[in-house]
Order: structure tokens, then sequence, then C-alpha cells
């Protein structure tokens, strides 16, 4: 994929922009920060790793949602990753 070249992606960078892009908290700006990956670019990558469904479904979930984008955000987000992914950032917290 043009993308993945262009930006010199790694198969882990890409896991990682598909697990942030998936999460409802990180905003592409986050994304674009880290990984040097525009919000349209993040789309494609979405779309080009994902089942059609899913794709579809994820794309219709982040459509104008406030927390992907950070201009829209109520509380100036700016992180990069939920503080409850334990795999992650080696947070004790414990299952819910």
């Amino acid at each position: 994929m043009k993308i993945i070249k262009l930006h010199q992606l790694s198969s882990r960078d890409v896991d990682r922009i598909v697990e942030m892009a998936w999460e409802d908290r990180t905003p592409f700006d986050a994304i674009h920060e880290q990984f040097g990956v525009t919000e349209a670019e993040v789309i494609k990558i979405m779309k080009f790793e994902m089942k059609l469904s899913s794709w579809k479904m994820w794309r219709e979930r982040v459509q104008n949602r406030m927390t992907k984008h950070r201009k829209k955000s109520v509380d100036g987000t700016n992180r990069f990753k939920c503080s409850r992914q334990r795999r992650i950032s080696n947070n004790k917290i414990a299952k819910r």
C-alpha cells in the first residue's frame, strides 16, 4: 500500500494505527503527531486492513464524533492511549 511505503510504517506501526483509530477517545491528530499519517490516510489504512463490514461499522461510528477530532472535542483531549490499556501502559487496573 502506498501510504505504508510513503511513511515507512512497519506492520507493528500499522497495527498500532488501527488500534488507535478504533479507540473512541484517541483523536486523529494524536495519530498524525505520532506517525505522520493524516485522517484521510488513516481511513484508507483502516479500509485496507479491515473486513468491509467492520470498516463500515467503524466509519459510521467515528464520523462526526467529537472525541476523534480535537477541534470538536469539549475537553481538549490530548492523549495517545487510554489509561486502561494494560498491554501498552502496563497499568495494574483489575478487569471490571
